[in-house]
């Protein structure tokens, strides 16, 4: 059993930044993929960034250039440094990771979500 606790979602002006942790804890044996989601408005979850326990990352093209994402192994964490923010950007944004558990499966799990706002 993996939680997934969220922090740094707030309101922000156009341009700006946010800077968006994660953080695992509970029982398992491995994460493996860790990655941030988002909803907005109207709009379906979608992959924001996503990074491999190896530290490979792929990003939705809307976000290319302007979102970073990192994990810190040792802590469990997994950031997603948001620069040059969007009106469009606003969305919950939802923390996620697989992980592997001691007795051999393997589950997805999600954040509870946090906010981000971008007002024009």
């Amino acid at each position: 059993q993996v939680q997934l606790v969220e922090s740094g979602g707030g309101l922000v002006q156009a341009g700006g930044s946010l800077r968006l942790s994660c953080a695992a804890s509970g029982s398992f044996f491995r994460l493996n993929a860790m990655g941030w989601y988002r909803q907005g408005p109207g709009k379906q979850r979608e992959l924001v960034a996503q990074i491999t326990s190896g530290g490979s990352t792929n990003y939705a093209d809307s976000v290319k250039g302007r979102f970073t994402i990192s994990r810190d192994g040792a802590k469990n964490t997994v950031d997603l440094q948001m620069n040059s923010l969007k009106p469009e950007d606003t969305a919950v944004y939802y923390c996620n990771c697989n992980a592997d558990t001691y007795y051999g499966s393997r589950y997805t799990y999600w954040g509870q979500g946090t906010q981000v706002t971008v007002s024009s």
